[in-house]
């Protein structure tokens, strides 16, 4: 495998193996996407790569981490993204979203405001968990669902994936990552409930599988669905959720239609200690494809073109999707084409400047 090497899946191809991650904006009124969120995510469809995944976008207002969240639980919503998904795929790019709900670290600031939990009393709401347990000192004790309540959250994904689908999107990524909602279900630090729902691997899983299983009834057969993980919550002792767990869950999901693992780590502790260097989450994806049999992505301090290429090369991850170094370079897949003396298409438009 080449870094532009054409990646099949299901009825759609991605012209190469770069990915735009998602990557919260914080600037949506109501749920609505705007200009912003146009000329970000058009910007980097422009600048080359083959998908570009929208921010976490909450699959109900109870479910947003802030009040700038984009979401797709309403009708407006759905008109708002279509411009910019139109825009996207006219780029030659997939147009990609993910869906989420942040349960116990939802009704939080903007970053820039503060990064905490909502005052009480500033337009703050009611979160929800697994259990009880808030995400940290001085954040909102959230309130434990009960079956009807996580039957409403596997309702409104399943909605969401529909909205998501009018608006015009290809790729679907389910978000279970981050120390969110569904990743607070898969880990024993977060989810101690003694029903169906927690426990055993069996009922801490049980959410996600029942999540996937409805978007995947209601999103076209012919089209991808992804799935976002941390693959280890970098808990002391390896006490919560780790890799081999995660390769257990990844083989799960694959009869169940999830056709790529996005492999990220951490977020469930607010003060876990992570070795952070270029790449770092990169093996975890390399292990899940090799002991799971399943397409993954990396993702996660690779900002080099040589170390992007290295990766797929190397059969370590299918795709390569790249967070903060596109915020510094939305053209990065143009710039690592050149390097790579790749055939890339460009626009008519900016073809003098090739």
């Amino acid at each position: 495998m080449n870094l532009f090497e054409p990646f099949v899946q299901r009825r759609l191809t991605l012209r190469n193996r770069l990915v735009v991650s998602p990557m919260c904006q914080y600037s949506a009124t109501d749920g609505l996407p705007d200009d912003w969120h146009l000329v970000h995510l058009g910007s980097r469809a422009v600048g080359g790569a083959a998908a570009v995944i929208a921010e976490a976008t909450a699959v109900s207002a109870q479910g947003r981490i802030s009040h700038g969240d984009t979401g797709l639980w309403n009708q407006a919503q759905v008109e708002a993204w279509r411009p910019i998904v139109r825009f996207i795929r006219a780029q030659g790019a997939i147009a990609g979203v993910q869906l989420a709900h942040a349960g116990r670290k939802a009704s939080a600031q903007r970053p820039w405001q503060g990064h905490g939990p909502l005052p009480a009393g500033q337009d703050d709401w009611l979160t929800v968990a697994p259990s009880a347990l808030p995400f940290d000192a001085g954040w909102h004790t959230p309130q434990a669902l009960d079956e009807a309540g996580i039957q409403g959250v596997v309702a409104d994904f399943r909605a969401a994936a529909q909205r998501a689908r009018e608006a015009g999107f290809e790729l679907i990524e389910v978000h279970a990552a981050h120390g969110y909602l569904l990743h607070q279900f898969l880990s024993p630090l977060s989810n101690r409930r003694t029903d169906r729902y927690g426990g055993s691997f069996d009922n801490r899983t049980r959410l996600v599988r029942e999540v996937v299983a409805a978007v995947r009834e209601v999103w076209p057969a012919v089209l991808p669905l992804w799935l976002r993980i941390s693959a280890t919550d970098w808990a002391e002792a390896d006490a919560g959720w780790n890799i081999k767990q995660s390769v257990h869950l990844a083989q799960r999901l694959k009869p169940l239609g999830v056709d790529l693992i996005d492999v990220s780590s951490g977020g469930l502790l607010p003060h876990a200690t992570i070795p952070l260097a270029p790449g770092y989450q990169v093996p975890f994806a390399a292990r899940i494809r090799r002991e799971a049999g399943i397409a993954t992505g990396a993702v996660g301090l690779i900002t080099e073109v040589a170390q992007a290429a290295a990766i797929v090369a190397g059969g370590e991850a299918d795709v390569v999707l790249i967070a903060r170094e596109s915020l510094r370079d939305p053209y990065f897949p143009r710039r690592a084409a050149r390097q790579l003396d790749a055939r890339i298409d460009v626009p008519d438009q900016y073809r003098r400047a090739w």
